[in-house]
This record gives C-alpha cells, structure tokens and sequence, in this order.
C-alpha cells in the first residue's frame, strides 16, 4: 500500500519522509547528564534567536543568571556551537512531531474517505507531548517514536485495516520488529501511568525561577539597554 503510492499526494509525503528518515541520525542526542542543564540552555537560547526579533533577545549573561547554573557565558557559547554542528546548522531539527504528522498523513491517504476518522491526530498529538516529559524517550529515534505512538492507538481503537499500513510504514523506515516493540512498551507504560490517578501533578513551586531584588534590578538594567540600543543602518554591498 504505502511503498506503491497511487497519488500525487502520497508521492510528496513519501519524499518528506525519506528527507526526515535522512536527517533524523544527524540529530540524536549522546549526552551526559551533567551537560544537560547547558544544552538545554543553548538550545532554548537558538530557538529565541531564530524566532524572535533580534530586540527580543535577551543577553546570554541574563539568561544564565535567571537559570543560577554555574557555566560561563563562554560555555553556553562553545555548547551552541556544538549543537548547531550537531543539527548541520539546521536549526529546525527532525523530530517525532514531524514525523507523526507524515505517518498519519500517508495512513489518512491510503484509507476510504468514510474511514478518515480512525485515528484522531489531537489524540496521538497529545499522547506524544506526554511522552517528552520523560527523559527516557530523548533516546528513542523520532521515527521509532512516532511509529510506536501510531501502532498502539491502532490497536486500541482496534482499526485493523490500518495494521498492515503500519507494517508498511515500519518496513519503509527500516525500524526493526525489536526496536519497534521495545519502544511500543514503554509508550504504553507511559501513557498507562499518565492517565492514571497516581500520576502526581508537578510542583509548581520548583517551577518557579527566584529572582533575586539585585539580579532583577541588573536584568532591568540589561533590558532597558538593549531596547534603547541605537539602530544600524543596513550596510548595502
């Protein structure tokens, strides 16, 4: 079905997904727990840079203090470095997102237009975000994880025309059988203790920064300065 597509449409999705099949390796992470808060930082640091105007962005000293981790603004620096080589200096990485979009996508073409409504994608979208709040799915390749997230909704709302789709999509991204169930297992853990009442809700006083009457006072200072900086004319070659 998917590796012999009948439309144009299911062709464009196939070559999206030989592009992110392609570049999902560059982007899996092989970090110690130790360089996590930096990578963290510099890769939140990249994302306000490259979506928010260049006002907006605050300085990489103030973004330090307000996390209170104790590296340098050199080491964010060097950190960023690494990541952006890490991505190709592709800041837009590939991610389970991405991938769960296209897989749904190709599935929804391959199906009878009254059998469209299968699978609902805010369902799977959200079953995803509940996999990114443990660090253990950081290790799963996105294709992998958005594949697992897909096969175990199909077997819950038992749509058994859209299993060998599956197996298709599966064969397609050259994810093993092994692979593929070890990660169906712990998605399925996962969403199983998410759902359950044992599930405790977070803190919400860990997730507050504490700023300091003197930090803020220096990132009031900081914010004033930027956004009174004179502006530069562009230099035309």
């Amino acid at each position: 079905m998917i590796e012999v597509p009948t439309t144009t449409d299911s062709q464009k999705l196939l070559q999206q997904l030989n592009a992110l099949l392609e570049q999902e390796a560059r982007c899996q992470p092989k970090v110690q727990p130790k360089h996590l808060g930096c990578v963290g930082l510099s890769c939140f640091y990249l994302a306000v840079k490259s979506t928010e105007e260049e006002r907006n962005v605050p300085l990489a000293a103030d973004l330090i203090r307000i996390s209170q981790y104790r590296f340098t603004v050199s080491d964010l620096m060097r950190m960023e470095k690494i990541v952006l080589e890490k991505v190709c200096w592709k800041v837009r990485a590939t991610t389970a997102f991405q991938f769960l979009q296209l897989y749904y996508s190709l599935l929804q073409e391959n199906l009878p237009f009254e059998r469209r409504n299968s699978l609902n994608f805010e369902r799977l979208e959200a079953q995803l975000k509940a996999c990114h709040c443990r660090i253990i799915f950081s290790k799963a390749k996105p294709s992998v994880l958005a594949l697992s997230i897909i096969a175990l909704e199909i077997q819950a709302q038992k749509c058994i025309e859209l299993t060998e789709g599956v197996e298709c999509l599966q064969k397609h991204s050259k994810i093993s059988g092994r692979d593929l169930t070890f990660w169906q297992e712990l998605v399925s853990k996962c969403l199983t203790e998410y759902s359950s009442n044992k599930c405790s809700k977070p803190n919400v006083q860990k997730l507050k920064w504490i700023v300091s009457g003197r930090t803020a006072r220096q990132l009031k200072h900081s914010y004033y300065r930027i956004t009174h900086l004179p502006t530069i004319p562009e230099m035309v070659p």
